[in-house]
């Protein structure tokens, strides 16, 4: 154990009172949510308490097949969190470079978390972990803790963090999207209803938000994906969009899901081996002179199949 973790462990409780009251609901969407919320947490903090990465690898890789994502997304908010105060160590950069290579999109996720439960810039961060395409991963983490735990300012009154700019924004609008998924419990009339609330040019972003925790969580059955298909109107290719996110990071770790299999066939057409081929294409010969962040170039390659 160590003692600086030992420290900031209570940091990153979560209790159910810190929750959405609508995602702690009693029926099964709510628990299936609320599932995944603590089991990011439980690994926050056993990373936290665990020094030696082979052991946590060990721990997290017992977690069952379905939420071990979730796990190596616990792991990334208490890296994040422990590169921020020791920088010099690079945690989360040797962890994705090394054993959780294949879990890079969550573990920057939880990455991203943690940045927002300390209350700092994420982009120093980001920029830290010399990623030309995923970097901006964690701005998206860094939009769900906002739109989970800060819903009223972020969601309800729409406010967006000072020191984010350009796509910034764009990468924090795809975990809020996120967040409200979880937070109106995957209703899909609140979800649609949340949306409508934000100003146009917002709306894209947070569908394609929507779509990946929809896909890659799920906690819904087959005809509310279809309900929420065909709520998606003129967005349903950016709902698509998130839907073969979630399936590249899904397969990328040989671990579909029977939700994203419907996911896939329902707003996409495809099944989910397919959508994570798409997304795999996409990735071919992308540019990262930074003219145009890379990650925003892969994400239009894929929501341009399904336009």
């Amino acid at each position: 154990m160590t003692v600086l973790g030992a420290v900031m462990r209570p940091l990153f409780e979560v209790a159910p009172s810190d929750l959405p009251a609508v995602a702690m609901g009693a029926d099964a969407s709510a628990e299936r949510l609320s599932r995944v919320v603590f089991t990011v947490t439980e690994c926050c903090q056993m990373t936290l308490l665990n020094r030696r990465e082979a052991t946590l690898v060990r721990k997290l890789d017992a977690y069952p097949e379905e939420l071990r994502g979730f796990a190596y997304e616990g792991a990334g908010v208490g890296l994040a969190a422990l590169d921020h105060l020791l920088p010099w160590k690079q945690r989360t950069r040797r962890f994705v470079d090394g054993a959780a290579s294949a879990y890079v999109f969550a573990v920057y996720l939880g990455a991203g978390m943690g940045l927002a439960r300390l209350r700092r810039n994420p982009e120093p961060f980001r920029r830290r972990l010399r990623d030309d395409v995923f970097n901006w991963v964690v701005l998206d983490g860094y939009g769900f803790h906002e739109g989970f735990f800060a819903h009223r300012r972020h969601v309800q009154e729409r406010a967006t963090p000072r020191y984010l700019s350009g796509y910034g924004l764009s990468a924090f609008d795809h975990g809020l999207g996120r967040s409200i998924w979880f937070a109106t419990g995957a209703d899909v009339k609140r979800v649609m209803a949340t949306i409508e609330a934000f100003p146009e040019s917002r709306r894209g972003d947070l569908w394609a938000g929507v779509g990946l925790a929809c896909g890659y969580t799920g906690g819904v059955d087959e005809p509310t994906v279809e309900a929420l298909r065909a709520r998606a109107d003129a967005y349903r290719g950016r709902l698509a969009e998130g839907v073969i996110v979630a399936a590249k990071a899904r397969h990328q770790v040989g671990n579909p899901a029977e939700h994203n299999e419907i996911a896939c066939r329902v707003i996409c057409g495809v099944d989910s081996r397919e959508a994570a081929d798409v997304a795999t294409t996409a990735l071919v010969d992308l540019p990262t002179d930074e003219v145009e962040p890379a990650y925003e170039i892969w994400r239009r390659r894929i929501r341009m199949q399904f336009a």
